[in-house]
């Protein structure tokens, strides 16, 4: 099993292959190569194919606090299942509904389905497992279930376009299918022993807002590394969903190949992300984000001047980027992340915000792509890139001095050992604490 035990209870055993199983078959939406292509097929013009993405993005940032507190509410089983059927209704809907209305409807549920899987998997996933007494497997088990959807997008995306030209709408059938797989999944999943704890959580939401936004006002460098991570991830949404196919389409590569360079992009990805720690020694992780940034930035600008083979390799080299870059970028956030009891709250923020800049971007694709200027709109998301990360890089060194011109002098040995030991009432927590790293939410080096 990718090299990782599963826990020796049975029953722990039974919950964490269910858990894989969700996962695999809820994130196997098969149409992802082919989606562009066949709205195109249908009658669907560029702008309105990117005006659905823009609707798409903002549906999600609305949809992710509340469906969130439906998890709290109710019970994490009931969102999982909920979100599982909504995606098996919405692959159905481009099947029997082939308009511009129809994708609209389509992406929507989508949004919807996916906000409400969301949070709702981990969370499941890291209660049970503590309320099991197995807590300490959380990461990996969390890793392996991520590693297993891109194996199964690795063997099937390749046969996509295959399949899409022997039956035109049978990647959102299949979709469907694996859908509702995974609904039988999440029926299937334990209770959580002895019930979960979910006192106070909906009452106190507002405050956990409050608190949230009280943290961002007072970290710019928090806010900083955030505005960091919108830039890669809009980067990375942007390319591998909304410019992949037009890419491909530019250099004349038929679409019986788009499964298979989307499959080689993913295990790039993945060969990527199981060694993130190595460039991370080597310039740290702020640099390591800021220059994985550009990496993926340049990429997308030479893809202009090259042929079809040289775009997949530069594609393909994005894709390593990435998987390198993520992990490191959630690690630095994390560890950023100035008071542990707003940490979901906070990450919940970040995405919001990703999705939102990536509903702008998706509109200005729409335009340029309707008026034939793709070219343009590559050199143009490059050199934009670059001079926003140069920007950055100024302004988190500038108070990266302010932070260290501040900090004041170390404590002597004996009172940093009385705060180990002695446990006072206000320990240490601030950015780089160890004690607050192992005791706020398990160990995010791993």
């Amino acid at each position: 099993m990718l090299g990782f035990r599963l826990p020796a209870k049975p029953a722990v055993q039974r919950a964490v292959r269910l858990t894989y199983g969700f996962q695999f078959f809820f994130g196997l939406l098969l149409w992802v190569p082919i989606f562009y292509q066949y709205q195109k097929l249908v009658g669907l013009s560029d702008g309105e194919i990117f005006g659905i993405q823009s609707i798409y993005y903002v549906v999600f940032c609305l949809l992710e606090i509340p469906t969130g507190m439906i998890a709290d509410r109710f019970d994490y089983r009931t969102s999982l299942a909920a979100g599982a059927g909504v995606l098996v209704a919405a692959n159905l809907v481009p099947v029997f509904l082939v308009s511009y209305t129809g994708f609209l409807v389509h992406f929507v549920l989508i949004a919807l389905a996916r906000s409400l899987v969301s949070g709702a998997q981990s969370a499941y996933l890291y209660e049970y497992l503590h309320a099991s007494g197995s807590g300490e497997h959380y990461l990996r088990v969390e890793g392996v279930g991520r590693a297993y959807s891109l194996i199964g997008k690795i063997v099937y995306w390749p046969v996509i376009g295959l399949l899409m030209t022997w039956n035109l709408p049978s990647p959102y059938w299949l979709t469907a299918i694996n859908a509702a797989v995974s609904l039988v999944f999440a029926c299937k999943l334990p209770p959580i022993p002895g019930g979960r704890r979910a006192t106070g959580k909906t009452a106190s939401l507002l405050a956990g807002v409050g608190g949230a936004l009280s943290a961002l006002r007072s970290s710019r460098w928090l806010v900083l590394l955030m505005v960091q991570g919108i830039a890669m991830f809009t980067l990375v949404r942007i390319c591998q969903v909304n410019l992949f196919q037009p890419i491909l389409e530019s250099k004349s590569l038929s679409v019986h190949w788009y499964g298979a360079v989307l499959a080689a992009m993913t295990v790039f990805e993945a060969l990527g992300a199981a060694r993130p720690h190595r460039l991370r020694r080597a310039i740290g992780p702020v640099g390591s984000v800021f220059t994985l940034t550009i990496v993926m930035a340049l990429c997308l600008g030479f893809v202009v001047v090259t042929g079809s083979f040289p775009a997949v390799v530069l594609l393909c080299v994005f894709a390593v980027a990435t998987g390198i870059a993520f992990p490191v970028q959630k690690q630095l956030l994390n560890d950023s992340i100035p008071d542990s009891r707003y940490r979901a709250t906070l990450l919940s923020m970040e995405s919001i915000m990703d999705r939102a800049v990536c509903a702008l971007v998706a509109v200005a694709l729409g335009a340029y792509l309707s008026a034939g200027r793709l070219n343009e709109f590559l050199v143009l998301t490059a050199v934009v890139t670059c001079v926003v990360m140069g920007l950055l890089a100024v302004l988190l060194l500038a108070v990266r001095k302010h932070r260290s011109d501040r900090r004041p002098a170390p404590p002597r040995p004996r009172a940093a050992e009385h705060a180990v030991v002695g446990g006072p009432a206000n320990p240490p927590t601030g950015h780089g604490s160890e004690l607050r790293l192992r005791h706020g939410g398990g160990d995010v080096r791993n």
